[in-house]
This record gives C-alpha cells, structure tokens and sequence, in this order.
C-alpha cells in the first residue's frame, strides 16, 4: 500500500505529537524519580527503607 503524500504529512505530525507526548511524559517520570529518590536518600543513610514513628517493631534507643 502506497500513501499520498497528504497521508505522509499527517502520519509525521501524527508521530511529531506521540513524540512530544512521550517526552513530557517522560520529563514527568524523571522528576518524580527524583523526587523518590530525594525521599529515600536520607533513609539510606541510615540503613534503612522505611519510615521512622511508631509501630514498625524497633526502636534506636537500645
């Protein structure tokens, strides 16, 4: 099957836009990754993957 050349330019943009959506979306993700990352660093530090407060079984103050 052979496309027009009208069809042809309405395919590029179509693939233009999937491209920019894709590049938001990953702009996005990047960010909240970083953002997550931020979050657990500190807890790294530490030793450890979750939340200090009550009820996790532990305590430093051995």
């Amino acid at each position: 099957m052979q496309m027009t050349p009208e069809q042809l330019v309405a395919e590029f943009k179509d693939t233009v836009l999937d491209l920019h959506f894709a590049r938001r979306t990953i702009a996005a993700l990047e960010a909240e990754n970083t953002s997550l990352r931020a979050q657990l660093a500190p807890e790294e530090e530490h030793g450890h993957s979750h939340p200090h407060g009550e009820g996790h079984g532990h305590s430093h103050d051995d």
